[in-house]
């Protein structure tokens, strides 16, 4: 497994409060603040990805688990969709003004050149890929700029070595993926850290953009938010039936939120209080939410932010007295448990009251999230999860068969660890002689493309060595991932 100091990455934060929307967390930043950040990315050296979000990526996210985990855990997430501000207005945390990946990435080229940094586009198809930069070098000579337009191809069937190869010769600062949502989400997601490349970027057909195949909208549908018509005019075959299904299931899902997180707030009479410390310990610290966690509180309330942040133990978030907690709130618990989490802590919730309970639920984070009933156990739950960060497998065999128990979370930190010890279960004498394996997923809680892969290397070496692979406990999570992949009848259906 990848030692802390490989799989830690450094996050990186605006000072406004995110808000959630429909359970991704937008960051309240200008295009200007969000140019300051990626800069700041750029300085640190250490590796990571920013996302900027429109309506169908959020759409997409409602029913693709790794998408939203994606999205959840991502450094940087922009808001590239008017009506993603406006729906921040409706929310009570407006976002200052969209930042359009399409309009980020010339301004980033442009400190590119000033800087002296280098470019990898990677994706788009091979003409307007040499065409983009081909003009991005007219204009900038001296910029270093590469790019690859690899073969298409399903995910897990791409050549990620030979990907990866070329971008490592080129050593980039900014890596610009071309896929299209999710794939590009998904393939940053599988190589950023061990690629190293201080920024990665999905961009959709923002090379297109700049290689002057697709014209953009008027700057005045821009700022009215017509934009999407203009595009469905360009590939209304393409586009149509997506953007139907994007008004509709948006729509919906942001009345929804609006109704259960902002509307009733005017029903509830909890009282406004701030974050207040309950016990602590060496390894712990217990803090109780106020009853009110909303964009007020969350702006007011300096002790949960500089407190728990700084703080180097594990954190207990009391939420059984919460009456009312809005976007804001929601994007908080976001920002805590990411800041938390790369540090190789837990963020548990303490006994979270009915009311945390439903909005975690009507954004699908409930599982995003550990909580616990009471100290007790949090306890226990903190050293289960310190057990699992350890010991990803378990073994143990039968005359029957051998079994491997996975566990915890399958993803690119700790995937290659898992697939060694898998191999070796596989080539050993016990699994020989039974000539038949089960992998037992259902400890697993989470597992994203890698893992997925790792799956699907076991199952092809079963087969060449005659050995019955069966995975069974498949938890919802997973079945989420392979049901995307369409990998179900492979990896799940009876070994010839």
């Amino acid at each position: 497994m990848n030692s802390p100091a490989e799989t830690k990455t450094h996050l990186l934060y605006a000072a406004n409060p995110p808000i959630a929307i429909l359970g991704v967390p937008f960051d309240n930043v200008t295009t200007s603040e969000a140019v300051a950040l990626v800069e700041q990315m750029v300085a640190s050296r250490r590796p990571h990805y920013m996302v900027t979000a429109n309506v169908d990526f959020l759409v997409q996210a409602q029913e693709d688990v790794e998408l939203r985990r994606i999205l959840f855990d991502a450094h940087l997430v922009l808001c590239d969709g008017t009506p993603l501000v406006w729906a921040s207005r409706l929310l009570g945390n407006p976002l200052p003004e969209r930042v359009a990946g399409a309009d980020l990435v010339p301004l980033l080229v442009r400190i590119a050149a000033a800087r002296n940094y280098r470019l990898f586009f990677l994706g788009g198809t091979p003409e307007s890929t040499s065409q983009a930069i081909a003009r991005i070098k007219a204009e900038h000579p001296n910029l270093s700029t590469d790019g690859y337009s690899p073969p298409f191809n399903k995910l897990l069937e791409m050549d990620h070595e030979e990907i990866k190869r070329r971008i490592a010769e080129a050593k980039p600062d900014f890596l610009f993926v071309s896929f299209g949502c999710p794939k590009q989400e998904k393939w940053i997601n599988m190589h950023y850290q061990s690629l190293g490349v201080p920024v990665s970027a999905g961009v959709g057909a923002t090379i297109d953009f700049l290689a002057g195949q697709v014209k953009r909208a008027p700057t005045w549908m821009h700022r009215t938010g017509a934009e999407w018509l203009f595009r469905l005019a360009q590939e209304p075959r393409r586009l149509l039936r997506r953007y139907i299904k994007d008004l509709w299931v948006f729509g919906w899902t942001i009345l929804a939120q609006w109704w259960q997180l902002q509307f009733r707030r005017n029903r509830s009479t909890a009282t406004r209080a701030v974050s207040t410390p309950v016990q602590a310990a060496d390894t712990w610290q217990w803090i109780k939410l106020p009853e009110r966690l909303d964009m007020t509180a969350v702006r007011d309330d300096v002790l949960l932010l500089d407190q728990v942040l700084a703080d180097g133990r594990h954190c207990l978030l009391e939420m059984a007295n919460v009456q009312f907690i809005d976007s804001t709130g929601i994007g908080l618990l976001i920002r805590l448990q990411k800041k938390i989490r790369v540090t190789e802590r837990q963020l548990i919730l303490l006994a979270p009251s009915p009311v945390v309970l439903r909005a975690l639920a009507l954004m699908h984070l409930q599982d995003f999230f550990a909580s616990a009933g009471d100290l007790a156990a949090a306890q226990q739950l903190i050293a289960a999860r310190a057990v699992e960060q350890n010991v990803s497998l378990r073994t143990s065999s039968t005359q029957a068969a051998a079994s491997l128990a996975w566990q915890g979370e399958i993803i690119a930190a700790n995937a290659e660890e898992v697939w060694r010890l898998t191999e070796a279960q596989l080539a050993s004498a016990t699994v020989a002689a039974s000539g038949r394996m089960v992998i037992d997923l259902s400890q697993v809680r989470f597992m994203d493309s890698t893992g997925l892969g790792i799956m699907v290397r076991a199952r092809k070496l079963a087969q060449r060595q005659g050995i019955k692979l069966a995975f069974t406990g498949v938890q919802p999570a997973v079945q989420n991932v392979l049901r995307l992949a369409r990998l179900e009848a492979f990896l799940l259906g009876e070994q010839a």
